[in-house]
């Protein structure tokens, strides 16, 4: 990686279809790779029925994801068909012609939509269940008096034996993650439909973050290839029922401010300060999203510099700064967190089922899309290789980006799998990386991001009338 600058040329509407098309997989290869992801779903979910191993998904466990086995239909039904319909016929076509603002509030709008109608199967409970339970933020949110005392006793109250103690997910996340509830409730967003409504809005959101990353790294035309992708997203199940979306949120755009910074040099600084202070602000909504470094990594060897960098790291460390210096120090409570979680369900979850499983969850969110990308996300790197060795031509450098994207966001979930600390519900944890992976199906060819596409909406919509999530 080298200090010397790169401003991506932007591709406009008539772009969209251009020198990438010399990368279509063969259909192979492809074939191969989507079947590889349908098999591991299924033997994740054979496995403990066929052999009697009790894996410990969750209270309404179908493993290999937190949720139960109840099929439906309800008032969301008809408005998701109708937007899957449209996503599949029309989606590519729109997504090559609109005026990229339009293009970007359109995206945004039909993610928003597919959301909401995949929660309204279950009606307003699809969207403010999770929220009313006790073990959910907005409980203890309502209980914070006062906002320093909670994060200067917030590591005493994790562990199980405490006197007072958080529920399962506050103690299972950083002091930030409550922090952004008890603004809510501040506020008077108290309501658990209203604060599902946040934090599914908020959660939609991301689509624009990897929209405008996509463009500042890769070109406009890579974008409008991926568009389609984040609009139907079967992980849309989860963004509309988890806390997680907003953690998904945050991390989206700083990603996004991270590659700005590293593509406008006239403004590098406020975009690499403001990388900074949403990233460093994602490791205290959740442990597990310091690997975001892989990401962040990902973007500045896309962009070919790391001039963002010094900038970035001044922010993550503001916010490290003023979080303990507010009483809450992250080192101390991350290995109290480990020893609740080890004296929780951890204990009793297999590590030899859900280091694949987890994978397998994963699968169902991101949908074999994800899948169906690697083959030419492996073709595009190794091509890049190739021409270093000077064995062959370069690729185009926004599929080089495209691959850089979807596998870091791979890579992390691999990572997170093998340490022991992600087993099941990962469906919904690591929403923060599976929005990233979306970006492997744009290395298709068109005929093939259409079926592909189909098979996206199709598995959503399964998922949302077949499975009801735990979370």
């Amino acid at each position: 990686m080298t200090s010397v600058q790169r401003t991506v040329p932007t591709r406009t509407a008539s772009d969209a279809s251009s020198p990438a098309e010399e990368l279509a997989t063969p259909h192979r290869p492809l074939l191969i790779a989507v079947a590889a992801g349908a098999l591991l779903f299924a033997a994740a979910a054979l496995y403990p029925r066929l052999s009697g191993t009790d894996v410990h998904a969750g209270w309404v466990g179908w493993p290999p994801l937190a949720a139960a086995w109840e099929p439906r239909v309800g008032l969301g039904t008809l408005p998701a068909l109708a937007l899957a319909v449209t996503v599949v016929v029309a989606g590519q076509s729109l997504a090559a012609r609109l005026p990229w603002r339009r293009l970007l509030l359109a995206t945004w709008a039909a993610t928003w939509l597919w959301t909401v109608s995949l929660a309204l199967v279950d009606g307003r409970t699809g969207i403010d269940e999770v929220f009313a339970r006790r073990g959910e933020y907005v409980y203890d949110a309502g209980r914070v008096s006062s906002i320093p005392l909670m994060l200067s006793e917030f590591v005493s109250r994790i562990p199980i034996a405490a006197t007072d103690n958080w529920e399962t997910h506050v103690a299972g996340h950083p002091a930030g993650a409550l922090l952004v509830f008890v603004g809510l409730d501040r506020v008077g967003i108290n309501d658990p439909l209203a604060v599902g409504l946040v934090a599914l809005t908020a959660g939609t959101t991301a689509t624009l973050a990897v929209l405008i990353t996509v463009r500042a790294l890769a070109g406009e035309g890579w974008a409008r290839r991926a568009a389609p992708f984040w609009a139907a997203a079967p992980a849309a199940v989860w963004v509309g029922v988890s806390a997680d979306a907003i953690y998904t949120a945050v991390a989206s755009w700083g990603l996004a401010a991270l590659a700005l910074a590293a593509t406008r040099p006239h403004r590098r600084i406020p975009y690499a300060v403001l990388a900074g202070l949403l990233l460093g602000l994602c490791v205290y909504l959740s442990y597990g999203l310091v690997l975001l470094a892989i990401l962040a990594l990902a973007v500045l060897i896309a962009a070919r510099t790391a001039s963002p960098l010094p900038w970035a790291v001044g922010g993550a460390l503001a916010v490290a700064a003023a979080f303990t210096a507010a009483g809450f120090a992250w080192w101390e409570a991350y290995p109290v967190l480990v020893e609740r979680y080890y004296d929780g369900v951890a204990n009793v979850r297999p590590f030899s089922y859900w280091v694949w499983g987890d994978l397998a969850a994963a699968t169902a969110a991101g949908g074999l899309a994800v899948w169906a990308g690697l083959p030419a996300a492996v073709a595009a790197l190794r091509a890049r290789r190739a021409r270093s060795a000077a064995r062959g031509p370069e690729v185009d450098p926004g599929a080089r980006a495209i691959a850089l994207l979807g596998t870091a966001a791979v890579l992390s979930m691999l990572v997170a799998t093998s340490t022991g600390m992600s087993k099941a519900e990962v469906e919904r944890i690591w929403l923060p990386f599976t929005w990233w992976a979306l970006c492997l199906p744009a290395l298709l060819s068109r005929g093939q991001r259409r079926w592909v596409v189909a098979l996206q909406v199709g598995t959503g919509l399964l998922i949302a009338h077949l499975l009801s999530p735990g979370w």
